[in-house]
């Protein structure tokens, strides 16, 4: 049986390759705190397991080291508290 990601169309032949992969796949953008640059998570992999920048120029990687999501990510300055 073939097993497919919903977000990035990678198909798996193997349930628990394909479980291990759609926990850490998604169709979201991330983006890079070291560039700047926004693209899909599914660009920033090629296994699933390690993430970096797809620039090339650029040296990021990491989520939640260099690579953050979108929705997560800001540019205003930490506020004093």
């Amino acid at each position: 049986m073939t097993y497919t990601c919903k977000a990035c169309k990678r198909t798996f032949t193997d349930e628990l390759q394909y479980e291990l992969h759609r926990d850490t796949c998604s169709s979201e953008g991330l983006v890079c705190e070291r560039c700047g640059e926004r693209f899909a998570e599914r660009a920033a992999t090629r296994d699933g397991w390690h993430y970096a920048c797809p620039n090339d120029d650029c040296e990021g990687a990491g989520i939640g080291e260099d690579l953050h999501s979108v929705r997560d990510f800001s540019v205003a300055p930490n506020a004093k508290q």
